[in-house]
């Protein structure tokens, strides 16, 4: 994104500004087909959407992005610029309110004739900043050394997110105040107040963001990639996503298919409409309970080190003491068993923090509270990370609520989790009460989109590991289904969310060679797994 991308040839710009001109016309028409049933209703309200989009994204194109050293604040050294795009908050009304994004970038490595293009990224969430992006090239990682030769590096932060016209449900410093109610539910009381808090914070978003929430949606965000795009002077979008990113870039592929050039997604959201999100939720509580077994696996081999335990069994058993330990008398006065959770978490979803918590733990039991008690409280003194986790949480919760339609009844949440908690205790009721928001949700929810195949979409690169917890791999498996001429490279017997950012040859060449010739294997490939952590 440097000048390059403020670029426009003549006849580009011209044809822009009449595209605009005449879809605004259009616009201005009232239809016959919004009256009847609400199926027409539906199609033509995603048509007047699809149209502002267009108009959205000529409007970018001839406009582009206006580069500028980053703000000092904002943390992101040379050679990373950074910038703004403007999006309509409702596609709908294309010349209605408009709301910013903050964009940011590192230039191609290479030389003119290398370069390709911008490869945009989003980390996932929803809720997640991918500002983070261009401090690959910075940083001059080595495992994208090839690829940032080739593509200027993108990074943005979504509609809700950071800086871009940031959302909030709560106070930052009281919702990361600890210790919090435990999340296993010992009685109906328990439920009781677990449900008050959750309907609690449902009135609070709406309260400071109601403005924003229906329009916090997928759909929106993937209209909102396209108008990046068109804002960096690229015909065609070149992504990757990871997690959630990959629902994000699912839908893109389906709303805007010839608007695809290069397309990789990492750990596979389930696209599924019966899955988008209720049902992908209760998906990752058994998925959590697998790898969180795993983990507990690999410390009892290194019992040596670590003195939790010789076997899974005798692991998890000091788990479920340490855990009621911490319901009896928070350590530290701020961890409980939801903090506990919250930082034990982290190994199921990537093994690179297998070691540091293992390390943590084991020094708990011999005696040294303080390194788990400090990694698992909050900063209450970090206000800027505080605000971030606020607002994080409240893009999660905002973009799932609104995506689709939540269960209202709690007897069908109770009957679900009570079930699933019995063989899946480590995650279940968190997920739950994280969730349950959204059966009481202030603003409109919408259906999921129909992810699918469309004209022109090229071949998508799919990377997964069988073991995944927050993204099962079953998603994987459905998204390739779902994308005829798709690639699915599996990583056998491994665990870690988002596996094209670490090494492993048989994935990393096959993503450099995709990325940077198109090319795809005959057939989909197995990997064995990444290095195993060791202490």
């Amino acid at each position: 994104m440097t000048t390059r991308t403020r670029r426009a040839v003549t006849l580009g710009s011209a044809g822009s500004l009449v595209a605009v001109t005449l879809i605004a016309g259009a616009l201005a028409a009232p239809a016959a087909s919004a009256q009847g049933t609400g199926e027409a209703r539906t199609a033509y309200a995603k048509d007047r959407e699809a149209r502002g989009a267009a108009v959205a994204a000529a409007r970018a194109a001839k406009k582009g992005i206006d580069w500028q050293d980053c703000p000092k604040e904002w943390e992101l050294p040379q050679p990373v610029q950074c910038g703004w795009i403007t999006v309509p908050l409702d596609y709908a009304k294309p010349n209605g309110k408009q709301i910013k994004l903050a964009v940011d970038r590192a230039v191609s490595t290479g030389t003119k004739e290398e370069r390709q293009g911008s490869l945009v990224y989003n980390p996932g969430g929803p809720g997640a900043s991918g500002m983070g992006f261009p401090l690959r090239v910075a940083n001059k990682l080595p495992l994208w050394e090839k690829t940032s030769k080739a593509y200027d590096f993108v990074g943005f932060d979504p509609r809700g997110v950071g800086r871009s016209t940031p959302i909030s449900c709560v106070d930052p410093q009281e919702f990361v105040k600890a210790p919090k109610l435990d999340p296993v539910p010992d009685s109906a009381a328990d439920k009781r107040a677990q449900r008050k808090l959750a309907a609690e914070y449902a009135d609070g978003c709406k309260e400071r963001s109601g403005w924003m929430l229906p329009h916090m949606t997928t759909r929106n965000s993937a209209r909102d990639l396209d108008v990046l795009r068109a804002a960096l002077g690229d015909k065609k979008l070149n992504y990757l996503g990871v997690s959630y990113g990959t629902y994000l870039g699912a839908v893109y592929a389906t709303l805007f298919p010839s608007h695809v050039r290069r397309m990789v997604v990492d750990s596979v959201v389930n696209p599924s409409k019966e899955k988008i999100w209720y049902e992908a939720n209760l998906d990752q509580d058994v998925a959590f309970e697998v790898r969180l077994k795993d983990w507990m696996t690999w410390v009892a081999k290194y019992d040596s080190t670590f003195h939790l335990g010789d076997t899974q069994e005798k692991v998890y058993a000091q788990w479920t003491k340490l855990r009621a330990e911490a319901k009896r008398a928070p350590f530290g006065g701020a961890v409980g068993p939801a903090e506990l959770i919250g930082y034990f978490q982290k190994a199921p979803y990537y093994d690179s923090y297998w070691v540091r918590i293992a390390t943590n733990w084991s020094k708990f039991v011999a005696g040294d509270r303080e390194p788990l008690i400090k990694a698992a409280a909050p900063d209450m003194s970090d206000i800027a990370g505080n605000k971030d986790a606020e607002n994080g949480n409240a893009v999660y919760t905002a973009v799932e609520c609104a995506d689709a339609k939540w269960p209202t009844s709690w007897k069908k949440w109770d009957r679900d989790n009570t079930r699933l908690h019995k063989d899946h205790p480590f995650m279940t009721w968190a997920n739950a009460w994280m969730n349950l928001p959204c059966a009481t949700w202030p603003s409109k929810q919408h259906q999921p989109t129909e992810v699918k195949t469309g004209k022109g979409l090229p071949p998508v690169l799919i990377a997964q590991s069988t073991r995944d917890a927050a993204t099962p791999y079953e998603g994987a498996v459905e998204l390739h289904k779902r994308l005829k001429g798709s690639r699915l490279i599996t990583e056998k017997d491994a665990g870690s969310h988002g596996i094209t950012n670490l090494a492993n040859p048989c994935l990393n060449e096959r993503v450099d060679a995709y990325l940077l010739t198109g090319k795809v294997d005959s057939q989909d490939v197995t990997c064995a797994p990444h290095a195993t952590p060791k202490p």
